[in-house]
């Protein structure tokens, strides 16, 4: 009989094996695929969880710092920044003779710190501005030593700044 043929019979042996090792393979490289995914999921959780743990530690820190009052020179007892809320606490003298000496200041420490930059040095304390600290100072401002000590802390952030930004 034709229908008992070896070839008949090998072809579709071959076929249904042919078949099942597709099956077999697809879900092989379907499971490839997926672990490294699993894995990558697995770091963006364990990110996300220490992202959520150092929030949470500075939110503690910044409640905790209000309710001290911050004061070290840049909060005063109710949680505010200096007398304007500069960072440059207060040191008492007049209005005028504290922002005058703060601009002052710190104009000439950017201009300081933009030619240190150039010349390939950093040296604040080196500029002879920074150890006069008279810059637009006048008497009827009042203390001298008070103008020198608010002029010369600007100095220092206007230095930072015209070093690091070119301001």
């Amino acid at each position: 009989m034709k229908i008992l043929n070896v070839k008949n019979i090998g072809g579709s042996l071959l076929g249904l094996m042919l078949l099942f090792g597709t099956f077999m393979f697809a879900g092989t490289t379907a499971q490839a695929q997926y672990w490294p995914n699993q894995q990558q999921s697995r770091r963006q959780r364990e990110y996300e969880r220490q992202r959520q743990i150092e929030l949470e530690r500075q939110r503690q820190l910044q409640i905790q710092q209000q309710q001290q009052g911050y004061n070290n020179g840049r909060w005063d007892n109710r949680g505010r920044r200096g007398r304007n809320n500069d960072g440059y606490g207060n040191q008492g003298g007049s209005y005028e003779l504290r922002q005058t000496a703060l601009n002052a200041g710190y104009n000439e420490g950017a201009k300081a710190g933009r030619n240190d930059r150039r010349n390939g040095r950093y040296n604040p304390q080196g500029s002879s501005a920074f150890r006069n600290a008279n810059k637009d100072y006048n008497s009827r401002y009042g203390d001298r030593y008070l103008y020198q000590q608010y002029f010369r802390q600007a100095f220092i952030n206007g230095y930072s700044d015209g070093y690091n930004y070119g301001y």
